[in-house]
């Protein structure tokens, strides 16, 4: 596996381990150090910037996976949970409700970790294989 796909999956999946984090974690931190919301962390601005830096590294990720072990249901996976960031973004906690958003965006989060932790380990079963129709 190149360095690159494992390094982004990682990354992926960090983005995604710190979205559900969030989701769980900020609102209990800011009762206990109020300070905290300070930080400029709000559920917008979060999910705007968790976003920008997902979208391109997991399109990048997942189809340079799916070239090597050719399976597409984890780019699909990962649509569907990019799909469900994108969603909870736009509709906001006006339209689905504070416990609505934070449902989509935690399924969306971990639909994303799941599809790279997939691809990832697709990827090392494709390096690892002795075939040789399997080698470039």
């Amino acid at each position: 596996m190149k360095l690159n796909t494992l390094f982004i999956d990682k990354l992926s999946i960090s983005i995604s381990v710190l979205c559900v984090a969030h989701c769980l974690i900020f609102p209990v931190l800011a009762v206990f150090i109020p300070s905290i919301i300070a930080l400029g962390l709000t559920s917008e601005n979060f999910h705007f910037w968790m976003i920008v830096s997902v979208i391109p590294s997991s399109a990048f990720a997942l189809t340079l996976g799916c070239k090597k072990h050719a399976n597409i249901s984890m780019v699909i996976i990962g649509v569907v949970g990019l799909s469900s960031l994108l969603l909870a973004l736009a509709l906001d906690h006006s339209m689905l409700g504070e416990y609505g958003e934070k449902a989509l965006t935690l399924i969306g989060a971990l639909l994303i970790a799941f599809a790279h932790f997939r691809n990832f380990k697709l990827c090392q079963q494709h390096d690892n294989c002795h075939c040789e129709h399997t080698h470039e």
